[in-house]
């Protein structure tokens, strides 16, 4: 079974390939500058829950070993050459479902670009195509614009509202629910995003 894993995919300044141990430095700067951007929609550990990763090179490392399990794919996202955050998907079931979620940050120097949903189109195009998945779902906080502006923009459709699904920011949080199947976007993400683009500036 072909996973579609390891790969790189590019697309105009955008290039995502596999997160390394090497990306430590740059990793740490941007998500130190972007701290108080991120926090609110990051996740945490419940009470009792299994502890996440206390260093980069561990978090690496299990994202890897999932990688390598075909149960995820962790991307860095680069644009000009420089890392600028992270598309990650995750949960990926086989069988029957041929599902997957997808979660994302960005460096906010580089928001307001068109970067993330560039990046979120390659990546989903990539699942269907290379890897074999049938759907694809994005959990959203509901406050969280700017993610909403991404499904928005890549015509992901909302399809229910989970209320305390995620553990994020030190509490369980409501999240939206968006998913896409292949059998909607037989054109692909990257050309309906590029077709969504050009009538806007038109």
């Amino acid at each position: 079974m072909n996973t579609g894993w390891p790969v790189t995919l590019q697309y105009g300044d955008v290039t995502l390939r596999p997160l390394r141990y090497r990306d430590a430095r740059a990793w740490r700067a941007v998500r130190r500058r972007n701290a108080a951007w991120l926090q609110p929609w990051d996740a945490t550990v419940p009470p009792g829950g299994t502890e996440r990763p206390a260093t980069f090179r561990s978090l690496v490392a299990r994202m890897q070993r999932h990688a390598r399990q075909g149960l995820g794919m962790p991307f860095a996202v680069e644009v000009d050459g420089r890392f600028a955050g992270q598309v990650t998907v995750n949960n990926i079931v086989r069988g029957s479902a041929q599902f997957a979620s997808i979660g994302y940050w960005l460096d906010r120097d580089v928001a307001g670009r068109g970067v993330m949903p560039t990046a979120v189109a390659l990546v989903i195009d990539h699942c269907f195509r290379s890897a074999g998945l049938h759907r694809i779902e994005v959990a959203i906080r509901p406050e969280n614009t700017n993610s909403l502006r991404v499904v928005e923009k890549l015509g992901i459709r909302e399809i229910g509202y989970a209320p305390r699904f995620l553990h994020i920011d030190g509490a369980w949080r409501d999240h939206r629910i968006y998913a896409i199947t292949v059998e909607e976007c037989p054109e692909g993400m990257l050309a309906r995003l590029s077709g969504s683009s050009q009538q806007s500036q038109e």
